[in-house]
C-alpha cells in the first residue's frame, strides 16, 4: 500500500503539488491523469524520493520513505520512464540484470530471472538475450526497460509516461502487454499519463489532477458516469464520451445469457468498444459470447450497446 498524506511541493513560491492525499491499495493500478504542469510527475517522483517533499508524508507498506536510506528505498521500487535509458553498450541480458547484480544475486538466479522476464514480455530469450539496444525496435526497447524495472521483484512499479514516444500501434500493444502483466503479477503500479484513453484502459483507480490537487479519484466507469466537476467532465468526456463508456464496459455487462449467434465467439471480458468493432468488421448485428473456460455463455446484439 502507498499512502500520500497531505503532501506539498513548491517551486519559486508556487505549489506544484498542494496538500495532496492519496491511498493506493496493494495490487492496485493507479493512474495519475492530467494535463502538463498539474503535478502528476512530481507526485510520482516524491514516492521514491527523486524529489523531496516540502511537507507531508509518503509511506510504503506503512513505512515513511524518509526513514529509509535512498538506495534501500529505490531497490524496493521499479522505475520506468519515457526516456528508456538502456545502457547502449550492454546487451539486453546485462541491462535487465542491472539491479540484481547490484544486489549480488547468484549468477544462476540472475540468468533465470532474465529468462523469466523475457518470456513474460514475449521476447524469446534465445533471440533477444544477446542483442544490443540499437538492434531493438522502440516497442522492444520499452519492453526491456519495464523488464529491467521489474528485475529485482520490487514491491511497486512507478511509470512516467513510458509509452508516449512510440507509435500508436506499438503503444496499443504495449498497453495490452502491461495490462496482462499486471494481471499476472499483481504488482502495485502508479502510472502517469495525460492520455485519457490510456488511463481508462489500464487503471483500476484514476486520480485526475488539476493545479496540484486531486480533482476526482475513482474507478474509470465511476469517473465517466459521475464526474465530480465541470473540469473533470470536460477533461474525460467531451465529444468522445459514448465511445469511452464503451471502452470501460464489458460484454459481460450486456450479455444475453443462453441465447445463440453464428460465428466465432468473443470473450466475455471483451470491451463493448471492441465488440462493436468486431460487429462492423463481420457485418453482423449479433455475436456469440464465450467464457474464459471456452464455454458458450450467450450472445450480444447491436441494440445492447445502448441499453
Amino acid at each position: 500500500m502507498i499512502e500520500i498524506i497531505n503532501v506539498t511541493k513548491r517551486y519559486a513560491g508556487r505549489s506544484v503539488v498542494d496538500g495532496l492525499s492519496l491511498t493506493i491499495p496493494t495490487g492496485g493500478f493507479c493512474v495519475l491523469l492530467g494535463s502538463s504542469g498539474c503535478g502528476k510527475s512530481t507526485t510520482l517522483k516524491m514516492i521514491n524520493r527523486l524529489i523531496a517533499t516540502d511537507s507531508g508524508t509518503v509511506r510504503i507498506a506503512g513505512e515513511d520513505v524518509n526513514s529509509m536510506p535512498a538506495e534501500v528505498l529505490r531497490r524496493r521500487i521499479g522505475y520506468a520512464i519515457q526516456a528508456i535509458g538502456l545502457f547502449p553498450h550492454w546487451t539486453v541480458d546485462d541491462n535487465i540484470a542491472t539491479v540484481p547484480r547490484l544486489l549480488k544475486w547468484q549468477q544462476a538466479r540472475i540468468r533465470d530471472r532474465v529468462t523469466e522476464l523475457l518470456e513474460l514480455f514475449r521476447l524469446d530469450p534465445v533471440i533477444y538475450r544477446s542483442k544490443y539496444p540499437h538492434q531493438l525496435s522502440g516497442g522492444e526497447q520499452q519492453r526491456v526497460g519495464v523488464a529491467r524495472a521489474l528485475a529485482a521483484d520490487p514491491e511497486l512499479l512507478l511509470m512516467d509516461e513510458p509509452f508516449a514516444a512510440v507509435d500508436p500501434i506499438t503503444r496499443d500493444a504495449l498497453q495490452a502487454e502491461l495490462a496482462r502483466i499486471h494481471g499476472a503479477t499483481n504488482k502495485t503500479i502508479v502510472f502517469v499519463t495525460h492520455d485519457v484513453e490510456e488511463a481508462l484502459r489500464l487503471a483500476t483507480q484514476i486520480a485526475i489532477m488539476h493545479e496540484g490537487r486531486i480533482a476526482q479519484l475513482g474507478q474509470p466507469l465511476e469517473i465517466l458516469e459521475n464526474p465530480a466537476s465541470d473540469f473533470v467532465c470536460d477533461f474525460v468526456s467531451g465529444q468522445g464520451l459514448g465511445l469511452r463508456l464503451l471502452s470501460v464496459r464489458k460484454v459481460a455487462d450486456r450479455l444475453r445469457a443462453g441465447e445463440t449467434a453464428e460465428g466465432e465467439p468473443v470473450p466475455v471480458e471483451t470491451s463493448l468498444r471492441e465488440a462493436l468493432s468486431e460487429m462492423i468488421t463481420r457485418r453482423t448485428n449479433r455475436l456469440p459470447v464465450q467464457g474464459p473456460d471456452g464455454r458458450d455463455l450467450g450472445a450480444i446484439t447491436l441494440t445492447d450497446f445502448v441499453r
